[in-house]
């Protein structure tokens, strides 16, 4: 491929005014300075769908006073929460950090996540993805089950990002119980406990003239193996007087003392409201514990809200691996507990793994169609914008076909259904492309997810074309 052809690729791709790459071919290096090209065609399909929260974005820019809240919605794509940091970043930058946004602990459920909130916790717990869990699981707006196995559960999360720093949490619980207390550890003191070690017994054999290692195993019972183990020796070479260790009999029991710091909690009781049960604080704070409301037996949560005083954005990710549009459609829960974000805006982007599994076009929009209307129905004030699912190859080897197609049933649903479109298959240059792309360093190597530095590209481009939609709104004011 040549200079001029890589310049044109590039200019399709949108790689912005401080971009510069070096590309590898086969047989040469190509450098390019990607100064002065901006992305073709990246703009927000149907953008009158957004009037709404444009206009509260408008009115936070006038008045300084309020919170526009936006959730992006999807698969291991937005799980990861790469994709979105970088448009999170990018809309505190402009609007304002109201704070964090949603958040789950992700660890303690045994799988991904890489936002600045760090969960730790004893007691154990059980958790369950939509895509595997079944109906009697309590799956809701996470997308993940997670219940704790004990009573005497507790669950730490700290902030390791100062801007995230929170005044105000929302716990989000199935139909909406009063299931858990917050805590701060307010003094530690250290126990000494007696803990049984036991030993294998010993006795002991000295070597006579002309005893082999064999047959002094055989004389106790025991392998050779175990002999030369209790002796440390590597070899079957020995020597006359030598005091032998024989393993076995009764074990022995000895004691020794171990101490273990432990902490003094502080239970403070949740306010109880509409949609979950809330705790504020004067001051902002970066770690608080979870724990078990005494008056409750059995324990789920689905997950957490970080905000602060200030007016400004959120932007909340809710992904789970592997999800498709029906997987968050069969849990009711997912859709009622809609209204505790408080959302301005959905974001969704789904649609890889429903290629995965080769659904036709009318089953994908059908199911995706439910879902748009579950949140519409919940959430009636909220702006909604679907993304087309980023280039990718079906089963490592073939063409996807199945996203393409999507993608043009969701821009052709667009103006009938009321929502939004970002088109990013065709944005970031289409399955065509994918080759490139990778060679580009921007997707991992199964050439389905993106890299980091893919991820982030993606984040920039979608806030750059939402903007450049917001701008045209607020000229026409």
């Amino acid at each position: 491929m040549n200079k001029f052809l890589y310049i044109l690729l590039f200019a399709t791709l949108g790689f912005s005014q401080t971009d510069s790459l070096k590309v590898e071919t086969d047989s040469i290096t190509v450098a390019i300075d990607t100064a002065n090209f901006e992305a073709f065609g990246n703009v927000i399909l149907n953008e009158k769908a957004l009037a709404n929260v444009f206009e509260k974005l408008y009115l936070l820019e006038e008045n300084q006073d309020r919170k526009v809240r936006i959730v992006h919605v999807g698969d291991s794509h937005i799980q990861a929460d790469l994709f979105t940091a970088k448009i999170r970043r990018r809309m505190q930058q402009v609007f304002g950090n109201a704070g964090f946004g949603f958040t789950f602990p992700y660890s303690l459920a045994g799988t991904n996540n890489s936002s600045p909130i760090r969960f730790t916790g004893s007691g154990g717990f059980s958790a369950a993805r939509n895509l595997y869990a079944d109906a009697s699981k309590p799956v809701g707006v996470s997308g993940i089950s997670f219940e704790p196995k004990q009573k005497s559960f507790h669950i730490d999360m700290l902030v390791k990002d100062a801007q995230f720093d929170f005044t105000k949490l929302k716990v989000i619980s199935p139909k909406n119980e009063n299931m858990f207390n917050v805590a701060f550890a307010k003094k530690s003191y250290t126990t000494q406990e007696k803990v049984a070690v036991k030993t294998p017994a010993t006795s002991s054999h000295k070597i006579k003239p002309g005893e082999v290692l064999g047959g002094i195993a055989d004389k106790y019972n025991i392998s050779l193996k175990q002999l030369k183990a209790a002796n440390g020796l590597t070899s079957d070479n020995i020597r006359d007087g030598k005091v032998l260790k024989i393993p076995g009999g009764k074990s022995v029991t000895t004691y020794k003392t171990v101490s273990t710091v432990k902490y003094v909690y502080e239970p403070i009781a949740l306010e109880n409201t509409p949609n979950s049960n809330n705790y504020t604080s004067v001051n902002p704070i970066d770690k608080i514990t979870i724990i078990g409301n005494e008056n409750a037996s059995d324990f789920a949560l689905n997950g957490l809200v970080l905000e602060n005083e200030k007016p400004g954005v959120t932007y909340s990710a809710i992904g789970v691996n592997g999800a498709k549009s029906n997987d968050y459609n069969k849990f009711p829960l997912f859709f009622e507990q809609l209204p505790a974000l408080e959302a301005d805006l959905y974001v969704i982007s789904l649609g890889t793994n429903e290629s995965f599994d080769k659904q036709d076009i009318a089953t994908y929009f059908g199911n995706l169609k439910t879902m748009i209307d579950g949140i519409k129905q919940k959430c009636p004030e909220a702006s909604i914008l679907v993304t087309t699912s980023p280039p990718s190859v079906l089963h490592r080897k073939h063409k996807n076909i199945y996203i393409e197609k999507y993608a043009e049933k969701i821009i052709e649903m667009a103006p009938t259904e009321k929502y939004a479109v970002w088109n990013l298959l065709d944005v970031f240059g289409g399955n065509k492309n994918i080759n490139i792309n990778s060679r580009m360093g921007l997707m991992a190597r199964d050439k389905v997810h993106y890299s980091n530095a893919g991820y982030e590209k993606q984040g920039e481009l979608f806030f750059d074309a939402f903007i450049q939609s917001y701008e045209l709104f607020k000229s026409e004011k």
